[in-house]
């Protein structure tokens, strides 16, 4: 399972890009994943200050180049 997030720079709104984090998580558990990456979200968004997450999704490893 993926984590696909959308951030965009805080001082550049223009500027955004997608980031993958690849999440352990079983590939029949969407919710689960959907509720227990919050605390992933929250510790690349503090190691990104700069960046502002707009969204995200979870994303099973053998979908991931098809919902890009």
């Amino acid at each position: 399972m993926f984590i696909v997030l959308y951030a965009c720079l805080i001082q550049a709104p223009a500027t955004c890009r997608e980031e993958y984090i690849n999440f352990s998580m079983e590939v029949s558990a969407p919710l689960a994943c959907m509720t227990s990456s919050q605390v992933t979200l929250a510790q690349w968004s503090q190691s990104h200050p700069q960046w502002r997450i707009g969204r995200w999704k979870c994303v099973p490893a053998d979908r991931l180049s098809h919902d890009i």
